[in-house]
């Protein structure tokens, strides 16, 4: 009889009942918080449902020693986690991403690219506000990532730089992501007169298939002899593009943007949900890493649509480019885009600015992956 109680009494003691805090509950509410919001808003349902299980199954309290957790070494999480702490998760799916993406609208209308380098403006921003406030210099340089909007880039650069905060960064970097719809219009009605919000933009050019072959090589060539660093990322990402665009390669490259990019993404959004166990995630840095996110993302929309108010200045009145593409310069593909064309038709509903919204967006898929190169080139 003594040892069927001394096997229940242990029994109850490797259950999670026994070993639960209220930091768990805690978590496992914000997990729930976040599948809510991707069923009911519908905001990024492809991350916030991974995501927000993640964190439900990392914080299922667990007795030490069970080698299940997503930091105990040789558990099946931690193989899995292995594609986010060693970094080969993002280029993939950036191999996907340049395999989705049709750069037209930026091939076009060059100069649409300068507004994804503005929209950087957040990721620079935000680093120096880090430093202000006590973070050391690579911690710093990867929390100012958020602000490219871009949470496979903040997985890879943390992961270099601060990979002790790379759970805290990359939720952030996703949840703004999803709250995009949110964040970027009153910012951008702020800054913006009424008669700005409705300058229509000349149609764009037709683009060759031969303009389309050439530019992820050219690409590639332009920003990876200038960040070599970031060739993980660039390098995918126009090699995807370069699988699109030949013709010849239809299979690779609906591989790539179909069950590659899903199978990463789903493996990614679980096991970085999973590293935000309550003893790690829930610390002070955690709390002014998501101000600072926040930040970051009103400063990259900001940096946008100034820089379109600027250059305005200098073109003549049927060039003008309608600063409600300013906030598209940040990587959120095609989120932040659809803000533009939603915005937009708020204030003329015949007024279309999607297509000219998806030049910016797509520069600043580049430009976020430059902006990491350049981080990691002088931190690392």
């Amino acid at each position: 009889m003594e040892n069927i109680i001394n096997n229940l009494v242990q029994f109850w003691e490797y259950t999670g009942f026994a070993n639960c805090t209220y930091q768990h509950l805690l978590m496992i509410c914000i997990g729930i918080l976040f599948i809510v919001m991707a069923i009911v808003k519908e905001w990024e349902p492809l991350l916030l449902i991974p995501i927000g299980f993640g964190i439900i199954i990392g914080n299922i309290p667990i007795f030490p020693g069970l080698s299940v957790g997503v930091y105990e070494e040789g558990s099946v999480l931690n193989i899995l986690y292995q594609g986010v702490q060693k970094g080969w998760y993002p280029p993939l799916i950036f191999l996907g991403i340049g395999a989705m993406t049709d750069f037209s609208a930026l091939i076009s209308n060059p100069k649409l690219l300068l507004i994804g380098a503005a929209a950087q403006l957040g990721i620079f921003g935000a680093y120096a506000i880090a430093l202000a406030m006590g973070f050391e210099a690579n911690a710093a340089g990867a929390i100012g990532i958020i602000g490219g909007a871009d949470g496979p880039t903040a997985i890879f650069l943390s992961s270099r730089l601060a990979p002790e905060l790379m759970g805290a960064i990359a939720v952030s970097a996703y949840s703004y992501m999803a709250l995009v719809p949110v964040i970027q219009p009153p910012v951008m009605k702020l800054l913006t007169t009424k008669k700005e919000r409705l300058i229509r933009m000349k149609p764009a050019r037709a683009v060759s298939k031969t303009e389309k072959v050439v530019f992820p090589i050219v690409g590639l060539l332009m920003t990876a002899f200038i960040v070599p660093s970031g060739l993980p990322l660039l390098g995918m990402l126009f090699f995807g593009n370069l699988l699109k665009e030949s013709g010849v390669t239809r299979r690779l490259a609906e591989t790539a943007r179909g069950p590659l990019i899903d199978v990463i993404t789903i493996l990614i959004g679980l096991t970085v949900g999973c590293s935000t166990q309550a003893d790690k995630f829930l610390q002070i840095e955690s709390v002014k890493i998501f101000v600072l996110g926040a930040l970051s993302f009103i400063i990259a929309t900001f940096g946008g649509v100034m820089f379109v108010k600027f250059i305005n200045l200098f073109l003549k009145k049927g060039n003008k480019i309608n600063p409600l593409i300013g906030n598209a310069g940040v990587s959120a593909v095609p989120d932040s885009a659809r803000v533009s064309e939603i915005v937009g038709l708020q204030y003329d509903r015949t007024n279309h600015l999607l297509m000219h919204a998806m030049g910016p967006n797509v520069a600043g898929v580049i430009g976020s992956a430059v902006a990491a190169g350049i981080l990691l080139g002088f931190l690392s």
